[in-house]
Order: structure tokens, then sequence, then C-alpha cells
């Protein structure tokens, strides 16, 4: 066994990859994050035992978070971008220990490495299969993925301005309880609702950011064809980024089109005063080997989605900036005010030829809590009239497997009274379908990226008010949730805290759960699996 890791769907098997990942990460890769993780926990043992003050850490948190954004799976494939941040981790560590009077610290608080080959060493001891108990290992790996989720989002926040100190305090006090050997399976099990409850904070928090600076998301028709200029594609989640390379291809004649999960930009306000900012080119993640050979120009990654390109015409083509990384690609670092010059890679797209046409039309989207909230009133006249009977959230992630097939059919077969809410990149599986409208209510409604499940939250939590109900469960509205990576599991943890009962997860269920802590979440939450496509509609149209 060369590395064992098992965060995401589409793990080995459904149990591990163990040779290679299937993400394409190397097991040198998938080591050296094992061991910047455990390098965290360190970092968090010390604070939390030496109560320090997380407001007087400053860069320390940021790094935190950072470190912590790195592991997500398809973020970072360079692994001498980890070992640097592994050196730098460990550095702030030690200073950290200086700072306190506490006697017996883990290992992951005191352990030396002096070489990558030290630190692959190190690695094998202090990876996933280190916690011998299963369901020990499965409740401390479901909380450190959920952490990881809850970091991405903060870390978009933080970018934005925003900081919520409490998250960090959190962030510190989960990932030292997962080396902490004195805590049971009901401790974890409470711990794992906390995350999910520190989860809508830092979704909230994020919300708040995106929305304060950009404007809510509007109702927006965003165009999937292409116009004859060079243009730059990017591909992610972050605004800020996005924002900054508007302003500097501003006037010079290069367009910039989104990519998977920045197309819901789009649908915001600030973003509507760039002329050049024309269009979404392609579909999921999963897509942009053969799309981004089609697209011509440079394509610029600002965090996770990466898959390893398959030529090498198209790799000099990417860029890397925040929190990913791929070997060989440039990666472009902010200043000491969070600016980044992105002249490269403007330069560039001036020199190649402008994208290949791959589909015609538009798609809408823009319908996150504050758009549908104006549309309450023609929302709740529907439902009470019966012309929606029932809303299906489906939002999540988008992968490879054949299986996920099974969502288009869904949304394909579903009854033309119902209504689908959506966010993240689940949302290519459908999106482009012809599905109608509801007494001009789209039978659609896209929220945005998948942290924008949060809106699908505030929409649940909303109706729960306007029908006077005490039980959230008791709305017509029935999850069934695609998921790929660990921003997915903070969304289910968040969902779970806020009391949602009966999700149901596909195409196959997390290999991290073990059968015993699966049948907690089976008895306690009536969490399910997906099945046929006729006999699921059938069941939760019965429901």
């Amino acid at each position: 066994m060369n590395m064992f890791c098992y965060q995401c769907q589409e793990t080995a098997r459904g149990t591990g990859c163990t040779v290679r990942g299937v993400c394409g990460k190397t097991s040198e890769v998938s080591n050296l994050q094992d061991l910047l993780i455990y390098t965290v926990k360190g970092i968090s043992e010390i604070v939390v035992k030496g109560k320090l003050d997380v407001k007087e850490l400053g860069d320390i948190n940021h790094q935190v978070l950072n470190s912590l954004f790195i592991t997500i799976t398809n973020a970072n494939f360079d692994d001498d971008a980890i070992e640097e941040e592994i050196n730098l981790m460990l550095s702030l560590r030690d200073s950290l220990r200086e700072k306190i009077d506490v006697d017996n610290l883990h290992d992951s608080a005191t352990f030396e490495v002096n070489s990558r080959e030290d630190m692959l060493e190190k690695a094998k001891t202090s990876g996933i299969l280190s916690t011998e108990n299963e369901d020990i290992r499965s409740l401390r790996e479901m909380i450190t993925y959920g952490i990881k989720g809850l970091a991405a989002y903060t870390d978009h926040a933080l970018n934005i301005g925003k900081e919520n100190y409490d998250l960090y305090v959190f962030i510190y006090e989960a990932m030292a309880a997962t080396v902490n050997d004195s805590l049971t399976v009901d401790d974890l099990v409470a711990l794992t609702l906390k995350t999910g409850e520190q989860g809508v904070a830092a979704m909230a928090l994020l919300d708040e950011a995106n929305t304060s600076k950009y404007g809510n998301p509007e109702i927006t028709e965003v165009d999937i064809g292409v116009r004859n200029n060079p243009a730059i594609l990017i591909s992610g989640h972050d605004l800020t980024d996005l924002e900054q390379l508007l302003e500097q291809t501003q006037g010079t004649g290069v367009d910039v089109y989104t990519h998977g999960e920045m197309l819901p930009a789009h649908y915001y306000p600030a973003f509507k005063k760039y002329d050049n900012f024309v269009g979404n080119y392609g579909n999921a993640w999963w897509k942009q080997v053969g799309e981004f050979e089609s697209f011509n120009g440079p394509i610029l990654f600002t965090t996770n989605c990466i898959v390893p390109p398959r030529s090498e015409e198209v790799r000099k083509r990417i860029f890397t900036t925040g929190a990913t990384g791929y070997p060989g690609c440039v990666h472009i670092e902010a200043d000491e005010d969070g600016k980044k010059d992105f002249s490269q890679i403007i330069e560039l797209a001036k020199k190649l030829n402008a994208p290949i046409e791959i589909e015609q039309g538009t798609i809408v989207g823009g319908f996150a809590h504050n758009q549908v909230f104006a549309l309450a009133d023609k929302v709740v006249e529907a439902v009470k009239t019966g012309a929606i009977k029932k809303f299906f959230v489906m939002a999540g992630c988008d992968g490879r497997m054949k299986s996920r097939d099974y969502y288009t059919e869904f949304a394909k077969n579903l009854p033309q009274d119902t209504v689908i809410l959506t966010a993240g990149c689940a949302k290519y599986r459908y999106n482009k379908l012809n599905l109608g409208d509801i007494g001009g209510i789209p039978r659609v409604l896209d929220a945005g990226q998948c942290n924008d499940s949060y809106s699908l939250a505030l929409i649940a939590l909303k109706l729960k008010e306007i029908f006077q109900l005490d039980d959230i469960n008791e709305l017509p509205i029935a999850y069934n949730i695609a998921w790929y990576e660990q921003k997915a599991v903070i969304v289910l943890l968040a969902l779970l805290y806020l009391g949602v009962k009966n999700i149901h997860l596909g195409p196959t269920l997390p290999g991290f759960l073990s059968p015993n802590v699966a049948n907690v979440l089976v008895e306690q939450f009536g969490i399910g699996g997906i099945g046929e496509v006729d006999e699921d509609i059938e069941m939760f149209m019965g429901a």
C-alpha cells in the first residue's frame, strides 16, 4: 500500500485509493498532504492546550486555512508546494510551542523532519490508518473532511475581508480533538454535529461577504456560446480572483469566460458592468480535459477542481493561484495587499486563438435566497393551489462516474408539478434541459456555487416560517443530493445540524463511513442512498 485516501466519492472500489488517487494525485502527494494535516493537528493542540488567543495568532490562522484547503480533492497536485507548506507550518508550530508551558503534547505537536524522505517516512505512521478503531477513524475523518470544507468557505470570506474568530477557535478545537484518544464515539458524534453548526456559520459569513461586496444574485441569462476574441477561462470558486482578472483585462481586447463552479459569478450585479465578461464555457469540472483543448486560451484555477491535463500544450496554458497547484504550471501569488498580477495570463491570451464554440444558447440562474424571497408570494400561491406539489433539493457535486447519469434521468422524469432547487456543479446534469416552468417559475432554480447551498437552507427555513410549521421536515421538500468532495461533507453536516432528515446521498455513500457510523446516520437522521430512478421518484413523491 503506497498511500491511503478515501475522502472523495470516486475513491477506488468505494473503499480507498492505495496506489494512486483516482483524482490523479500521486502517492507522494497524498502522503505529503496527510503529513500537512497532521501538522495542522499539532498546531491545533498547542493552541487549545496552551489556551492561546486566536485573535493574537494573526497570519497563523490564515495559513491554517490555506493548509486545509490545499488538501481538498483536486486542489493541489504540486509535491514541492506541499513540502514547502509543511516546512512553513512546522516553523509556525514550533514558534507557538515556545509560548506555552504544557507537558505531554501529542506527537503531531512535537515530531521533527529534516527532508522530503523524512516527511514521507513520517507520513506512514501519521495518516488515516494510524487510528486503529474503525468507528473512531470514521468519525475523525468525517470531522476532518467537514473542517476542510469549512476552511475553504472561511478562506473565501477572508479574501473579501470578512472574518469570524469563533470559526478559528472551532477549527483548532476540532482538529485537536481528532488526536485526543480519550474521546469516545459519542463524543465524536456530538463533535460531528457541532461541525455542522459551524459550517452554517461559515456559509453565512461567506454569503454576507459575497453579497455585501458584489450585491445579491439576481435572475440572469448566461450565454454559453463564444465571441471571436482571444479569451481567458476562469475556473474554481473565488470571486476576488475573478474581480481582479476582470479589472486587469478591461480594454485589452481579451474576453473572460467562466467554467464549472464559476458560472454563478454572472448572477452578481457587480460583475455585469464588465463588457468583456461574456459567458460560460463548458460544463462541470470533470469534462475540462476535452473542453480546455477547444478553448484555446489560458485557464486560471482559483480553487479546487483541477483534472491533470493529458497534453503538454494544455498544461502550458494552465495557471494556478491561492491553494491550487500543479507541477509545471505557473503559480501566481498575491502581494501583501492581496493583489495579484495577471499580466502574464493576459499577454498569453493575446497570442492565442479565440475559443472554439462547443454549444449555443443560454442558461438561467441567480435564484439565491434574496431573489427567491422576492418571489415568495408567487411560490407560496403555487404551493397552496397545488401547482407545485414538491421541491427537490438536488444540490452538490458532479463527477465522472457513469452512475451519475441517474441525476439527469431523475430530473427528466420528475412530475411536471415539481421544482428542482440546486447549487453546486451537480446542476450541470440537468441545467441545460428544457424542463419548462410552473406559472413563470422555472423548474430548475439555481442558487449558485456549492457554498450557496446555504441559500437553499434559508429558503426552506423561510417556507417553514410562512407555512407556520413546527418542523422543517413537514415541508414538501425532498433531498436527493449528489456528493463528491469535502465541501459537500460540510454542507451535509450543516443540513443535519439544521434538523433536516431523510437526505439521500449518491451515487454512493461515503467510503469513510464505517458500518456502525453509517447505521447511526440512518437511524438518527434517515440518511439513505439512491436506487432506480422511477422507484426513487415514487418513494419521494409518496413521502
